[in-house]
């Protein structure tokens, strides 16, 4: 059983973040993790954070957003949805660590043209990651040490012209019992009730994101509470759309 502790996070691996998973195992743990955002309005969170970053858009030109830690890519397709009913042109990627997963991402996504998918080392030194105007990470940087974190928010920050949206989960013991009781009756799969508890182990107090998010330079920061305990933060960076 994972541990909690309010006064540090989890340094507990995800066996989600195993390259090794893949096959059905992988399908029904990417389908309960739909289940978990659908349910707990984990996708509401980052397309309300997307309609105020984009709130002053004239809608003409094309906006490019990068999902990092895409998974089976499920936020982007929300994300075409919602750029088709508010008259966005958005050209939308992927980017992911897990070839499976990816695999999957695009199985899931092909109905959908203006959806991509790149297989790439968000940690690499080289600088291969593309620019966009919007990035999203969404129950990502949970998965990470703070240093990595404060790398990770500085590297994506220098290739993001407007902003960058955060929707990842607050470290709370209320919410680490209530998971308790949703996997059992909500979720299929031993690993998603398994990892729920360890995210939320993971996860950040307000002041600890605060914290990691002031590191990037020339930035405009708001950070929300969410339900069901998540923080929304919204960081503009070096344009405005």
């Amino acid at each position: 059983m994972p541990k909690f502790s309010a006064t540090s996070r989890s340094t507990e691996p995800e066996i989600m973040d195993s390259f090794s998973l893949q096959g059905k195992e992988m399908e029904q743990l990417l389908t309960d993790l739909k289940t978990v955002n659908s349910l707990l309005g984990g996708t509401a969170i980052t397309l309300s954070g997307l309609s105020k970053l984009l709130k002053h858009h004239d809608n003409k030109r094309p906006i490019t957003i990068i999902d990092f830690g895409c998974g089976d890519g499920e936020m982007l397709r929300q994300c075409a949805k919602f750029g088709q009913q508010n008259g966005y042109t958005f050209n939308l990627i992927g980017i992911d660590a897990n070839p499976h997963i990816l695999e999957e991402a695009k199985n899931r996504s092909d109905t959908y043209d203006n959806i991509q998918f790149q297989k790439k080392d968000v940690f690499s030194k080289k600088k291969e990651l593309p620019e966009c105007d919007v990035a999203l990470c969404t129950l990502f940087l949970h998965h990470f040490a703070k240093d990595d974190i404060q790398y990770l928010l500085k590297k994506i920050a220098a290739i993001t012209k407007a902003g960058i949206i955060i929707n990842d989960l607050q470290r709370s013991s209320i919410a680490f019992q209530l998971f308790k009781l949703f996997g059992k009756t909500f979720l299929r799969t031993k690993i998603a009730r398994h990892d729920g508890l360890v995210s939320i182990a993971r996860g950040f107090t307000k002041n600890e994101l605060e914290a990691m998010i002031e590191t990037i330079p020339r930035t405009e920061v708001q950070i929300h509470w969410k339900w069901a305990f998540r923080f929304q933060a919204i960081i503009k960076t070096h344009a405005s759309l």
